[in-house]
């Protein structure tokens, strides 16, 4: 396994919850010293490595580190634990999942609990909720579970690792968004080894706190006051069964990057991303975006008087669930394209609409 892969598993395999982002940073923050020529961080925890640190211009490549998870709520007297959202976890694939419980200094594991199949009533079985899912951790009174260490505010992450589907694919949780921070190091990386000059300064940015509101990017934005940012995250593979084409697009994995159309996507900017693609023969699909995208993008566009910004989306199965799972082709592709575009794009560019 080469080393850019190992970093691959070991971050995507290492929790990151909203929040609590600091030792998947530190994997991150390891991996990418050695391509960048600086790098810094935030109170928050955002890390940036920094590519031509004197540079007067500045772009910004980045992805979100945080994965979504549950926060313990309420503990009752009978030693089960409820939980709320941190994040958009999703309740109904909570029943029968192991999950790890973090401490202050360890980790617990945990179940989700669910009534057995012979004692629910067929014609009115009540579906998983967020108000009726609930942790066994093996303990049979509160107290015993406060002597474990778990308290309310203990944040929960489902168990679950990166494997490989058919060669062609990775299935994990957590690709919502740790594949991009992995895809935006890998630029960096190619950069680096390949002597690929750039005449403006390279912010690679890996942000927290996307899951509950682009607060990262918001922070970090402001921090860098860049003159253009370029982001990546993750959008809906829609083959799949269940998936309404007419309300959710037609994106498909393997089937290339898909760019989004949208107020904050700037026209322009989108065209020269289009052109670095079309220009290496990537393939790439489109969207379109109503009012936001939802993603970091929003937070740079309209942070610091308005930044032209851009959003390359990778085509995901199964979002928010354990088992996302997200082409590798697709992955390669994204990092040429983030790639090309910085070695085609014109510092001197005008991004005015009216002149």
């Amino acid at each position: 396994m080469q080393q850019n892969e190992k970093f691959l598993y070991q971050y995507l395999n290492n929790a990151s919850p909203t929040g609590f982002e600091a030792s998947g940073q530190q994997i991150w923050l390891d991996y990418i010293k050695p391509f960048v020529d600086d790098y810094f961080t935030d109170a928050y925890g955002t890390a940036v490595g920094v590519i031509n640190p004197k540079a007067d211009f500045k772009v910004v490549i980045e992805a979100h580190a945080d994965e979504i998870s549950w926060f313990v709520n309420y503990i009752t007297p009978e030693g089960y634990i409820y939980v709320i959202r941190n994040g958009g976890s999703d309740h109904m694939i909570a029943p029968s999942m192991r999950v790890n419980i973090h401490t202050d200094d360890k980790i617990i594991n945990g179940v989700f609990g669910w009534p057995a199949i012979h004692v629910r009533d067929k014609s009115k079985e009540e579906p998983p909720k967020v108000e009726n899912i609930f942790i066994d951790v093996g303990a049979r009174s509160k107290e015993e579970v406060e002597k474990m260490g778990i308290h309310v505010g203990c944040v929960v992450t489902f168990k679950d690792e990166l494997t490989d589907l058919n060669g062609k694919f990775y299935s994990g949780r957590a690709l919502d968004n740790r594949i991009g921070g992995y895809m935006i190091a890998e630029v960096a990386r190619k950069i680096k080894e390949e002597n690929a000059g750039l005449p403006f300064g390279l912010y690679i940015v890996n942000a927290v706190q996307e899951e509950i509101g682009l607060r990262g990017a918001e922070m970090i934005a402001a921090n860098i006051k860049p003159n253009v940012a370029l982001i990546t995250d993750v959008c809906h593979d829609t083959t799949a069964p269940m998936y309404n084409k007419i309300t959710s697009g037609d994106y498909t994995a393997g089937n290339g990057p898909v760019l989004t159309c949208g107020a904050a996507v700037h026209k322009k900017l989108l065209d020269l991303v289009i052109a670095s693609a079309q220009k290496r023969d990537i393939p790439f699909q489109r969207s379109a975006s109503s009012r936001s995208t939802g993603t970091d993008t929003d937070a740079f566009a309209y942070s610091n008087g308005g930044v032209p910004s851009a959003l390359i989306s990778l085509p995901l199965k199964y979002m928010h669930t354990t088992v996302e799972t997200a082409s590798k082709k697709d992955i390669e592709n994204v990092i040429s394209l983030m790639k090309g575009f910085l070695e085609d794009f014109d510092k001197d560019f005008d991004f005015r609409y009216v002149k």
